[in-house]
């Protein structure tokens, strides 16, 4: 008896995921993506509509990290930067090409090769990466599906409600609006319409939409039941599980049935805290106009044709507001199936869960309105994680952290971080891969007050300039943030400066300005050549030249 009361003690103080580990019970890990998801989350200080009780009840379960952002603010670079480990400027992948296509990122592990090569079972649905490799994994069930989308048999459609001037954008982008029952209704050309999922690449499956009750499944909602049932079925299982599971909402098209619209009343929408002019004092515009990548200027041209399509601004932002938090709340409704399942099942207290999304996304703010941009909009991420036996339910970190972290983290805490010989993990598959280069979270985790825990003190972004930069590091541009500041230097040497103390909406751009601004913004600048070092930016040589 006394025996069992002391190893009770042991487990008790020791923390449940040290027990664990030592009794050789790796932990389990859950991985939820939302894409294209910003602040919008309740008592997040995003949009003060917003309605996600399912997500706020998971983050006052664990931890939730307040200043975590992107490393790149495009689905496709930033998906390959978070589960290879790599940064951006070290693998040379920017933008949307396939990351196995990518030299330096195809000769590393990404996070689910390196659970599998350690004996987990591995297994996803959804978009996790934003291009898929079948052999990542133990199983991998349904492929990123963007839909549903109106559809002719031959060809997708906005939703049939969009004005032209926006509809224009094309199916993806220029879609919003509730499912409606599409019977009667008719494409530009005259085909009759109905709603579709799937693409050319997996095939197309109408899906049967009546009414809100009488309905098929969205994707986001068919992913959502697969990994609450792979959760029944993996609680059967002795093989420690990597589970990971992608929603596509709120990306576009901000389609969602409609009973997420009625929540939001049009009349009642409150735009997105924005101030008239405020991108004047910037530089994108200016610095984009060199690169030929589209969606360097997308997010000014969806802002004036959304502008345009619905006959003013406020009008406009108030579709786009209305169902970008439908598309959310639906997403939320989603991720609760899956939490659920997780606390009813024995896999609770063994189980580290992360929910995060890939990069944020404007409301209007700066006359923009997309994804891409080195802005806070555009860069902050929501990020949550729940370690049993180590997190304290309600913490909040107010430290600076990136995705980049994530890898290094989950190695970390699932004691795969350190070799035979006590070296770290061997990421890299040949001498032409690259080690990882975040930093383990686990001591925030642990205490999410500490000042000092061995990470950067700056979270990077990087924005591709183009393909006639032909992805030189040197030639890209970038942003900083630390705690109190906001650094961004434009490949043409421009740059730009925020103080959020002071100014959290980014409204003053403080780069031109004398003073002590100008000691900061060198401060700043240093510390975005070392985080960038060895590469010699080509911003930093032309501000050399004219100083």
């Amino acid at each position: 008896m006394l025996k069992y009361l002391c190893l009770t003690v042991i487990l008790y103080c020791t923390g449940g995921i040290t027990a664990m580990i030592a009794q050789n019970q790796r932990p389990n890990v859950l991985i939820i993506m939302i894409d294209d998801l910003n602040d919008c989350i309740t008592d997040w200080g995003g949009h003060r509509q917003s309605l996600t009780p399912n997500m706020k009840r998971f983050a006052e379960s664990g931890v939730s990290f307040k200043r975590a952002y992107t490393n790149a603010p495009m689905c496709g670079p930033s998906r390959a930067s978070l589960f290879t480990g790599i940064y951006p400027h070290h693998s040379r992948n920017y933008y949307q090409a396939p990351w196995f296509r990518n030299e330096v990122l195809s000769n590393s592990r990404t996070m689910m090769e390196q659970f599998k090569a350690a004996g987990y079972q591995v297994v996803g649905s959804g978009k996790i990466m934003h291009h898929n490799r079948g052999s990542m994994w133990s199983h991998f069930e349904h492929p990123a599906d963007y839909s549903p989308t109106p559809f002719d048999g031959e060809e997708r459609h906005p939703h049939p409600d969009v004005p032209e001037a926006f509809a224009k954008i094309g199916w993806v982008d220029g879609s919003l609006g509730p499912f409606i029952n599409l019977e009667g209704r008719k494409s530009k050309d005259g085909k009759n319409l109905h709603w579709t999922t799937g693409n050319p690449q997996i095939g197309y499956s109408p899906m049967r939409y009546v009414n809100d009750e009488d309905r098929d499944p969205t994707p986001d909602e068919i992913n959502a039941k697969w990994a609450a049932d792979q959760l029944k079925l993996l609680s059967d299982s002795k093989q420690p599980f990597f589970l990971a599971v992608g929603f596509l909402r709120p990306h576009t098209p901000i389609v969602a049935p409609q009973k997420y619209f009625d929540r939001f009343p049009l009349e009642d929408i409150k735009l997105a805290v924005i101030q008239s002019n405020d991108d004047e004092d910037t530089h994108l515009n200016f610095a984009y106009q060199d690169g030929d990548v589209h969606a360097l200027r997308f997010g000014r041209e969806m802002f004036e044709a959304i502008t345009a399509a619905y006959g003013s601004t406020e009008a406009g932002l108030k579709k786009w507001t209305q169902a970008y938090l439908a598309c959310v709340a639906a997403v939320d409704d989603n991720v609760g199936q899956v939490l659920d399942a997780l606390k009813e099942s024995p896999l609770y207290e063994n189980t580290i869960v992360i929910l995060a999304s890939d990069h944020g996304f404007h409301m209007g703010e700066k006359d923009y309105l997309y994804k891409n941009s080195l802005w806070e909009e555009s860069t902050r991420i929501p990020l949550m994680i729940r370690v049993p036996g180590l997190t304290n339910p309600g913490s909040k970190v107010e430290q600076v952290v990136s995705l980049i972290d994530v890898y290094p983290t989950l190695l970390d805490l699932c004691s795969l971080s350190k070799g035979k010989n006590t070296e770290p993990a061997i990421t890299m598959k040949s001498s032409q891969g690259h080690p990882l280069d975040g930093h383990s979270l686990k001591a925030l985790l642990k205490h999410p007050k500490r000042k000092s825990w061995g990470g950067s003190r700056a979270a990077l972004t990087a924005v591709y300039a183009g393909k006639r930069h032909k992805s030189v590091a040197a030639q890209q541009h970038y942003a900083i943030r630390t705690e109190r500041f906001r650094y961004i230097l434009y490949n043409t040497g421009q740059e730009e400066l925020y103080d959020h103390r002071n100014d959290p909406y980014e409204w003053q751009n403080l780069a031109d300005q004398g003073g002590k601004y100008q000691r900061k913004k060198k401060q700043m600048r240093k510390l975005l050549k070392n985080l960038v070092s060895p590469v010699r930016l080509n911003g930093f040589e032309r501000l050399q030249a004219v100083q």
